[in-house]
C-alpha cells in the first residue's frame, strides 16, 4: 500500500465528531449562510474549483467529462480536492487529476475554500447527508442518482428543504433530464395538447447483473485500517462485518442499494413526473423479486414493477426486469422504454426512429389532428454538467434535475420498495409529508 500523509492518517484515526482540522471550519461555514463564493465575490467564470467525494468508476466518468469541458471548451475548471474512504483509489484520482489535495474525510472537501462545486459519486446511502452538508457549506452540488437510499425518506425530505433554502445550485445525476424531448413534452402537456393528463407509463428492461456482481474489486486483500475507513463507508446502514464484496459490490445489498427500483428507475421515472407535473402520490403498490440472478450474495430484486396513484387523478406505472432486454417501444437511453403520456384528448410518445415526438389523438369525432414534433436534441450527460455550471455562474437554481424533482421521484421509489418488502400498499400523507 502506498504511504498515507500524516494529516490524512490523523484525520482517519480521530472520530468523525472530533476531527480538529475539519470541524471548526465546517461549523463556521454552516453558520455563514450564503455560499462563500458568492460572499467573497468570486467570479466562477475565471476559476471553478471542483472537489470529488467518491473516486470510483462513476466518478471516473465525471472526471472525464470535466476534463473535456476544461480542455476542449476551455472552462476554467481546477481540480482542488479528491476524497474517498479507500486511500489507494483517492491517490490514483489525485495523480490523474493533478489535484491539490487528497483526503479520506469528505468534510475536508467541504472545508476547502478552494472548492466551489462538489461531485458526489458515492454509494446510494451516503448521497443524502453528503449533499446536505455540501449545500450547507456553500458548495454547488452534482449528486449521482438516487439522491438517497430507499430507507432514507426523512433524509430525502431534509435534502429538499435544505436545497430550497440554499443559494447554491443542485443537480441530480439523472442524465436523461438533458434530453430535449422531455422538456418539449412537458410544454405540450402544459399547452393542453393531450387535454387533462391521465396516465404515464414507462419502464426499464435490460439483461445481466453486471451492474451489481460485475463491479470491479480493486484489491481482494484490502482490509479496514489506515487506508480504508470501513466505518465511514457504512454510514447509517446496518453495521456489518467487513467484506470486499460489500465494499466494492455494494449494489448487491439492500443495506446500500435497492436493485432496479432505485438504481435504474430514476432514469425513466424522473422525466414522467416532470412531464406530468405531479406532486406526491396517494398510494404506491409494487411487486418484484429475484427471478433470475439468484445467488448467495444478492439480496436486491432483479425484477420490479410499480404503480403510483396521484391526487391529481393521474396514474404512473413503471415495469422492468434485468432478466430480458426486449423493448416493445422505442428506447431512449440504454434499456429505457420511451414513456407514453396519456390524456383525455390524446397521447404523446416517441416515434420508432427516436427523432420525433408523436401526438396521437383519441378516436372520437372532432378530435385534434395527429402531430409529429421534431426533437430538438438528445440526452447528453456533458450538457447536464454545463447546465449546472451555468446555473452556478448566474446565481440560478433552476437546473434540469432539481432536488425538488428528485424528492418527488425518490418518494415514489421509496414507497414502492416498502410496498414490495412488506407486501402492502404504501400511502402518503401530503399534509404531514409522511409515508404511512
Amino acid at each position: 500500500m502506498n504511504s498515507i500523509p500524516t494529516t490524512t492518517r490523523r484525520s482517519f484515526l480521530k472520530s468523525a465528531g472530533t476531527t480538529a482540522a475539519v470541524a471548526p471550519a465546517l461549523a463556521a461555514m454552516l453558520r455563514a449562510g450564503p455560499a462563500p463564493a458568492v460572499a467573497a465575490g468570486r467570479d466562477l467564470n475565471s476559476r471553478l474549483g471542483v472537489g470529488f467525494i467518491g473516486t470510483g468508476s462513476r466518478a471516473g466518468a465525471h472526471m472525464r467529462m470535466l476534463e473535456q469541458l476544461r480542455d476542449q471548451e476551455k472552462m476554467p475548471i481546477e481540480f482542488a480536492t479528491v476524497c474517498d474512504v479507500n486511500w489507494p483509489r483517492v491517490e490514483k484520482a489525485r495523480a490523474r487529476l493533478k489535484a491539490a489535495r487528497a483526503v479520506m474525510d469528505y468534510r475536508e472537501v467541504l472545508a476547502d475554500p478552494g472548492v466551489d462545486l462538489v461531485c458526489i459519486a458515492t454509494p446510494d446511502h451516503l448521497h443524502g447527508q453528503q449533499s446536505i452538508d455540501a449545500l450547507q457549506a456553500g458548495k454547488h452540488v452534482y449528486c449521482e442518482k438516487p439522491v438517497t437510499h430507499w430507507r432514507q425518506f426523512e433524509l430525502t425530505k431534509k435534502l429538499a428543504d435544505v436545497a430550497a433554502m440554499s443559494p447554491c445550485a443542485f443537480q441530480c445525476g439523472t442524465q436523461a433530464m438533458s434530453d430535449g424531448a422531455w422538456h418539449q413534452m412537458r410544454q405540450l402537456v402544459q399547452d393542453g395538447l393531450i387535454g387533462k393528463p391521465l396516465f404515464g407509463e414507462t419502464g426499464f428492461f435490460r439483461i445481466g447483473d453486471w451492474g451489481e456482481r460485475g463491479m470491479r474489486i480493486d484489491d481482494p486483500n484490502l482490509k479496514p485500517g489506515p487506508g480504508l475507513d470501513w466505518k465511514a463507508f457504512q454510514g447509517d446502514a446496518p453495521k456489518r462485518e467487513f467484506s470486499v464484496d460489500r465494499l466494492f459490490r455494494w449494489r448487491l445489498f439492500e443495506d446500500y442499494a435497492g436493485g432496479p427500483v432505485t438504481d435504474l428507475y430514476p432514469h425513466c421515472l424522473t422525466q414522467v413526473i416532470y412531464i406530468l407535473g405531479v406532486g406526491f402520490p396517494d398510494k404506491v403498490a409494487a411487486l418484484g423479486g429475484i427471478h433470475r440472478y439468484d445467488y448467495e450474495l444478492r439480496d436486491v430484486p432483479d425484477t420490479f414493477n410499480l404503480i403510483a396513484q396521484y391526487p391529481e387523478k393521474v396514474t404512473i406505472s413503471v415495469l422492468g426486469t434485468q432478466a430480458n432486454d426486449f423493448n416493445a417501444t422505442p428506447l431512449r437511453g440504454a434499456g429505457q422504454r420511451c414513456p407514453v403520456i396519456r390524456g383525455w384528448e390524446g397521447s404523446l410518445t416517441i416515434d420508432a426512429n427516436n427523432k420525433d415526438i408523436l401526438f396521437t389523438p383519441i378516436r372520437e369525432k372532432g378530435a385534434k389532428p395527429p402531430q409529429r414534433i421534431p426533437i430538438e436534441h438528445g440526452e447528453n450527460n456533458l450538457e447536464l454538467w454545463k447546465n449546472l455550471i451555468t446555473c452556478a455562474r448566474e446565481g440560478r437554481k433552476d437546473t434540469w434535475s432539481t432536488a425538488d424533482l428528485a424528492f418527488r421521484t425518490q418518494t415514489v421509489l421509496q414507497m414502492a420498495m416498502h410496498s414490495h418488502r412488506r407486501g402492502i400498499t404504501a400511502k402518503f400523507d401530503a399534509k404531514r409529508r409522511q409515508i404511512v
